[in-house]
């Protein structure tokens, strides 16, 4: 393990960053540009971020775009659509004009290899700013500091820690205990491809049958059109994989519209698709503990029907950024009330979130046979799941959005 020594690492303004996914980066990018002189360590010999494709929200570009990130040709914008598994539409998300005047973005969603977006962030970072080959152990905080103790028995001295180090996150397990990580009953399989005809432009489907979710968006990969697909299905913790996977994803999307099946054709399995199961934990409701906070996957991993997991672990990183603008890291007490700043603005934010996806996720996969009949029903031929994704995910985003007034071009 070693670090640049050619980059400062003055005492009060010291952070050390355990974990090199899109929250710590966003993390020590945004930490950077307040002026405080940031490590992050990485177990891996190099960053790489797990998954296909993903979905990024217009306030993430607006942050991306702040760090220095050129947003042309960076994604495929998208407008949204919920379906049934007849092409019947349910919903379509609406665009928020104030937004869009507001950051100068258009729409709200933009697809691009997760990938391609983490390269982009890497570019911005300063030559020695990441310490690869360092797997995290442990942690000691004293009155003045905290030290940070890596498994090959090396150590640095640091003014504050940031856990960003995922969903088994060692930082998090010592700050808060035992995660108690549930399996939420689903498995996602992430794809991509390149493009195909037929598709309207612009247009990503969230597709469900009585069981199943299959859906598709837009995107770019290396600045190049294509598109991004996934199913979701029922699954128990440690069901074995399929041996037949062709098989069996061609037997979920044989019942689908339209593009679904093609685009599967048009897809490398072996390449181009990524097995997620997902796990979740229970909301916390503090995200740090003296010197140390957490973010990301860290403390609120997210499952598939947030469509936000990368995209809320980026605002992480330049939320926390925000509130330890000017603090002197030495002081314990500016650190408590910028730790506090910080919680107050995204803990019940992404509780709110993490747990609508949980609910949405329930209600579209766990319901027995006669009440999902209801459920269909119910969403073809009323406005209820329109109002809900109104309600539950657009209102309090919209509201964010609208508060990031520094990213504001209008």
């Amino acid at each position: 393990m070693s670090a640049d020594p050619s980059l400062q690492w003055r005492a009060g303004k010291r952070v050390a960053v355990i974990g090199a996914g899109p929250g710590g980066v966003s993390t020590a990018l945004a930490l950077q540009q307040q002026g405080f002189d940031v490590r992050v360590f990485e177990k891996q010999p190099e960053p790489r971020p797990l998954g296909g494709a993903v979905l990024l929200s217009v306030p993430v570009l607006a942050v991306l775009r702040h760090y220095g990130v050129d947003l042309s040709n960076f994604g495929s914008f998208t407008v949204t659509e919920f379906r049934n598994s007849k092409n019947r539409l349910r919903s379509r998300l609406p665009f928020n004009q104030s937004v869009e005047q507001s950051f100068g973005i258009k729409g709200w969603h933009y697809g691009m290899l997760r990938a391609n977006a983490f390269a982009r962030m890497m570019e911005l970072m300063p030559a020695g700013m990441l310490v690869p080959n360092s797997d995290f152990d442990h942690y000691t905080q004293t009155p003045d500091g905290v030290t940070v103790t890596f498994k090959d028995g090396k150590t640095i001295e640091a003014d504050i820690l940031v856990g960003a180090d995922g969903i088994r996150s060692g930082v998090s397990r010592q700050a808060f205990g035992e995660p108690e990580l549930f399996h939420v009953g689903l498995r996602v399989w992430l794809a991509w491809c390149n493009p195909i005809d037929g598709i309207p432009a612009q247009t990503g489907r969230i597709i469900h049958s009585h069981k199943y979710q299959a859906s598709f968006f837009p995107m770019l990969h290396d600045g190049k059109p294509g598109y991004e697909w996934w199913v979701v299905e029922p699954c128990e913790e440690n069901a074995p994989a399929p041996a037949d996977i062709a098989g069996h994803i061609g037997q979920i999307l044989r019942n689908f519209p339209d593009p679904l099946p093609r685009l599967m054709q048009s897809t490398n399995l072996e390449t181009q698709m990524f097995k997620w199961d997902i796990y979740n934990r229970p909301s916390l409701q503090q995200w740090s503990s003296g010197r140390v906070v957490c973010l990301g996957d860290a403390v609120h991993p997210v499952s598939p029907y947030a469509a936000y997991g990368m995209g809320m672990a980026i605002e992480d990183g330049y939320f926390l950024a925000k509130a330890l603008a000017g603090a002197d890291l030495s002081d314990p007490r500016q650190i408590t009330n910028s730790f506090h700043g910080f919680e107050s603005q995204r803990v019940a934010y992404v509780n709110h979130h993490v747990e609508f996806a949980r609910k949405l996720g329930n209600a579209f996969h766990k319901l027995p046979y006669p009440l999902a009949k209801l459920r269909n029903f119910v969403f073809d031929h009323t406005g209820i799941l329109d109002r809900m994704i109104r309600r539950d995910y657009l209102a309090d985003a919209e509201k964010m959005s609208l508060m990031m007034q520094e990213l504001h071009q209008a």
